[in-house]
């Protein structure tokens, strides 16, 4: 696994005209940046900010309900307020999220830290299982929000029960539908919509709050920890509700590249935990009035005249909330797809010149028909709460692990210093995912389930190329015997410029060698390109390509394209053609791309994983439309290939 980022080859660079932008996509911080912290409530804050509508319903409430009393109402709140403070302002705020690759997030972006000599083979494994299991999470978030807000029918009017399930299905169709139109054009109404919902829901807290001042006395860690040892057994049990409380954390780490870590802190510390923590105080004073602790404790704070228009913004809330982990599973996907743990899929942008407007329509429907699957079967956001929280707690988990080798390993902190910090971290979130394993059977398998497939398609993926990769190479010629031939045997040479696409630059494409053996011919100029994906985000301008001239009109060039770009050949051709360092002819032009028919050999797993491979192969979107190709410069060459 330690080959998975390879350095890049060391060759001259030629400096080439500037054809992407990429100099300017991350935000600074050098001021106050308001406009980027509004943007940051619409964005990273809606799965956060969404909470309540069903968390602290389900601590007392769900499938598994506890003794409800004084102490258990305080020592449940204290623990929320810890839980928001130490994960989300300490862990993530305070110190996960300096971990950034060039302002990018996530955690991939920390794999991508990872020095080569400490990225062990089960490092690898953890991290990217902790990345699949966000892809579990990003079915049941949109499920279960949109969910729990429609649910506010039932205060508002019990007899429009019967119609929650099918209006949330409704609007999940209709969420899904719009992504490939992409979300700049509403995007600007996110932060305002969440800044309304955070000022609300904090007013109808402090205003059950003032009725029973009680409960701010939950501050104090002491009502956690009497609860802790008065009721051993239930406060374990609240602790996998309390997940829901957290839920979205790691959307501050994944979306830091669009708005930077002090927007987000600033939005976090000025709105979002005030008002997150008056209103769960808000409901639990509601509780020590005499309030059912109910699924929709929620909707209790609400005056009846105002549940309507409570509904709606709880639903455009929650829609937003959904967007966000929708565009996040776009997000990632790309990363997966440049870093090579997974197969090309359709990126398509939606804004141009704007990094992180994509749409990926293969994993878009997958999530829709997933998330509308949860709904008909689980139908109430209580039940569906208990599928909540395995892949939170799982990918909070690998994420403490990784940080403590990027602090180690990277920044070069003393054991001393890294080890309290860390163990803090994974004591929080080990003790998190353990109250959350007693609910595996009753829906937790849903998104460890979606988490391991995935996870199986990307070690699938990586061990298929990296063998269809050692026999590609095997297969090679050294290039200095194959200009050899050519000078000695003088082919013919047709006018025109041919671009051969290969993985390794180190000797002649097996793909050229096919063409020249069968055709006998070759162009006035050839091009050997290699697409090489770098372990940043982004890479400049200047240090995109790099062309080293070889002889008998041969030609390599070396195209460095980060975890968060999306490659566009003929672009790429004409900055090549600008510089005037290779003499390629525009208007006869040919791209020859390598189309391998695998067959599977073996036994057992390994014939099961590489028929997997070849599978996949087979589905995953062709080169041409990947790298922006025109079809009708395309020349594709069959070659049958046993692994």
């Amino acid at each position: 696994m330690a080959s998975i980022f390879p350095p890049p080859p060391s060759i001259a660079r030629s400096r080439l005209p500037s054809f992407v932008d990429v100099e300017a996509h991350a935000p600074t911080d050098k001021k106050i940046p308001w406009g980027l912290a509004l943007g940051a409530l619409g964005v990273v804050y809606g799965d956060l900010g969404t909470n309540p509508l069903f968390a602290l319903g389900e601590a007392f409430g769900g499938e598994h309900p506890v003794g409800v009393n004084r102490l258990a109402i305080l020592g449940v709140l204290s623990i929320i307020f810890w839980s928001l403070t130490l994960v989300v302002a300490l862990k993530y705020l305070g110190f996960v999220m300096r971990a950034s690759n060039d302002g990018e997030g996530g955690i991939l972006a920390l794999l991508s830290q990872i020095p080569q000599k400490a990225r062990l083979r089960v490092l690898v494994l953890v991290i990217l299982f902790g990345a699949a299991l966000l892809y579990g999470d990003g079915v049941v978030t949109p499920a279960i929000s949109v969910l729990s807000a429609v649910e506010g029918l039932k205060a508002a009017a019990p007899s429009l029960a019967r119609f929650i399930v099918p209006i949330t299905m409704a609007i999940l169709v209709v969420l899904f539908s719009v992504q490939r139109r992409g979300t700049e054009s509403i995007g600007f109404v996110f932060g305002p919509i969440m800044t309304v919902w955070f000022l609300v829901i904090g007013a109808l807290g402090a205003g059950a709050i003032a009725r029973a001042p009680i409960v701010l006395t939950a501050v104090s860690p002491t009502w956690a920890v009497r609860y802790a040892l008065a009721q051993p057994h239930d406060a374990f049990i609240v602790l996998g509700a309390v997940i829901l409380c957290i839920a979205g954390s790691e959307d501050l780490y994944a979306d830091m590249g669009h708005f930077g870590r002090r927007p987000i802190a600033i939005a976090f510390g000025g709105l979002v935990f005030p008002a997150l923590v008056l209103n769960y105080f808000g409901q639990g004073a509601l509780m020590l009035s005499g309030g059912k602790p109910e699924p929709s404790a929620f909707y209790a704070l609400v005056p009846h005249a105002l549940l309507v228009p409570m509904i709606v913004l709880s639903t455009l809330a929650t829609v937003i909330a959904s967007q966000a982990l929708i565009s996040g599973a776009y997000s990632l996907t790309h990363q997966a797809v440049q870093l090579g743990f997974s197969p090309r899929v359709t990126v398509v942008h939606t804004c141009a010149g704007k990094f992180g407007q994509i749409y990926v329509p293969e994993v878009n429907w997958a999530l829709m028909f997933m998330c509308l699957a949860l709904v008909a079967g689980f139908r109430t956001s209580d039940r569906l709460a208990s599928a909540y929280g395995m892949a939170v707690t799982g990918t909070m988990t690998v994420t403490s692990i990784a940080f403590f080798v990027v602090v180690v390993w990277a920044w070069k902190w003393p054991l001393w210093k890294a080890l309290p910090l860390c163990a803090l971290f994974l004591t929080v979130d080990l003790t998190f995912l353990a109250a959350n394993l007693r609910k595996f059977w009753d829906g937790g398998w849903i998104p460890f389930s979606i988490g391991l497939g995935v996870f199986t398609l990307f070690t699938t993926w990586v061990v298929g190329r990296a063998r269809l990769g050692a026999y590609l190479k095997s297969m090679m010629v050294p290039l200095d015997s194959f200009l050899d031939d050519v000078h000695t045997l003088h082919p013919h040479r047709v006018r025109g410029t041919a671009v051969f696409l290969t993985g390794n630059s180190g000797g002649v494409p097996t793909l050229m060698l096919h063409h020249f053996k069968h055709n006998q011919v070759l162009h006035e100029t050839v091009v050997l390109l290699t697409i090489a994906s770098e372990h940043t985000p982004f890479v400049r301008t200047g240090d995109r390509i790099a062309i080293e001239p070889i002889r008998e009109g041969f030609y390599r060039v070396i195209a460095r394209f980060g975890y968060m770009e999306t490659p566009n050949v003929p672009a790429l051709i004409e900055a090549v053609d600008r510089s005037g360092a290779v003499p390629i002819d525009m208007d006869r032009i040919t791209y020859y791309l390598g189309r391998e028919s695998l067959i599977a050999t073996g036994r057992g797993l390994r014939r099961f994983r590489m028929r997997l491979f070849a599978l996949i192969s087979r589905n995953a979107i062709p080169a041409t439309a990947y790298f922006g190709i025109p079809p009708n410069r395309v020349v594709e060459l069959g070659m049958q290939i046993e692994l």
